[in-house]
């Protein structure tokens, strides 16, 4: 795939200080000027001051320069206009309006670990000594991000931005609601949904196993409760174990691994999902506030305004 990752987000709040100190509690690691960096990603994560939260800023790493030259033909048939430098190219999505940056950028290398033994009916996997996850000590760092959700009051048209101009590939979807889509061999990088107004729902990072996403969210929520969210649960779609928290300024950050990867696109079908299997295989139930987030009714009332 000449596209292999997301190399950043940039995320507009009311309250930076806030919030940064929030994603610092959550792993990412500080850099300065409120940037924020993963273990394997380098800076992948920057706030900046905004009226309400939104995303102002995805970053697309591409292989080589003639991928940038074939993504500004796509662009310029969807009628988008397009800043092009050697190595990047810069155009803004129709309908939300952040920016999306596509640069010619080197790919994630991840130390391959060895796969966390857990033993099973027949299977010793771990003898003799207890299980990795209850000796972990310290904070848990998210390992790279993994994907971004935004809704948009035309899922359709955010959706050909992602495909038909920049070349993103669809994975699954939901008729008339999402589109789960991938720029690398992760399930999804971008899920789009339909809202009734344009905004960032989550962005998700990648931990080890399930036992760093416990660790990290039980961290998160031992002197503040109300960060809690939805989880502990996995995914259908994407089959990833989860667990929402939520930022000072409303949007959703999940810890999340295990998640499908496609390695070869002829292997995989893309499959089309009703009713709840669409939202998790196990687990409690979303609560109200996920699938609708409380400001939602403000940040509607607030857009309206504006126009």
């Amino acid at each position: 795939m000449a596209l292999h990752r997301l190399t950043s987000i940039t995320v507009g709040v009311p309250d930076v200080e806030a919030t940064a100190a929030y994603y610092t509690d959550f792993g990412l690691i500080p850099l300065g000027g409120n940037a924020f960096a993963t273990a394997d990603g380098g800076e992948q994560f920057r706030l900046a001051r905004a009226p309400r939260r939104r995303l102002v800023e995805i970053g697309i790493g591409a292989e080589h320069p003639d991928d940038l030259d074939r993504i500004e033909r796509q662009l310029g048939a969807l009628e988008l206009p397009v800043e092009r430098s050697a190595d990047s190219l810069v155009t803004e999505e129709p309908i939300a309006g952040f920016r999306a940056v596509i640069s010619v950028a080197p790919r994630i290398e991840q130390r391959r670990v060895e796969p966390t033994p857990y033993n099973g009916p027949g299977r010793i996997d771990r003898a003799n000594t207890r299980a990795p996850g209850v000796l972990r000590e310290g904070r848990v760092t998210p390992r790279k991000l993994g994907h971004v959700v935004i809704g948009s009051t035309d899922q359709a048209a955010t959706q050909r931005f992602f495909t038909d101009g920049i070349g993103f590939k669809v994975s699954d979807v939901v008729p008339s609601l999402a589109a789960f889509m991938r720029c690398s061999t992760d399930h999804h990088n971008v899920l789009v949904q339909q809202a009734p107004v344009n905004f960032l729902h989550h962005t998700s990072w990648q931990v080890e196993d399930i036992d760093e996403i416990g660790r990290g969210a039980m961290a998160m929520l031992e002197e503040n409760p109300e960060r809690h969210v939805w989880g502990l649960g996995r995914h259908h779609i994407g089959s990833n174990f989860f667990w929402y928290l939520k930022d000072p300024a409303g949007n959703f950050s999940e810890y999340y691994s295990d998640i499908d990867c496609i390695v070869d696109d002829a292997l995989w079908k893309p499959g089309v999902w009703e009713g709840a299997r669409s939202l998790f295989n196990w687990g409690p139930p979303p609560p109200p506030s996920f699938l609708m987030p409380e400001d939602l009714a403000a940040m509607m009332t607030g857009a309206h305004s504006a126009g």
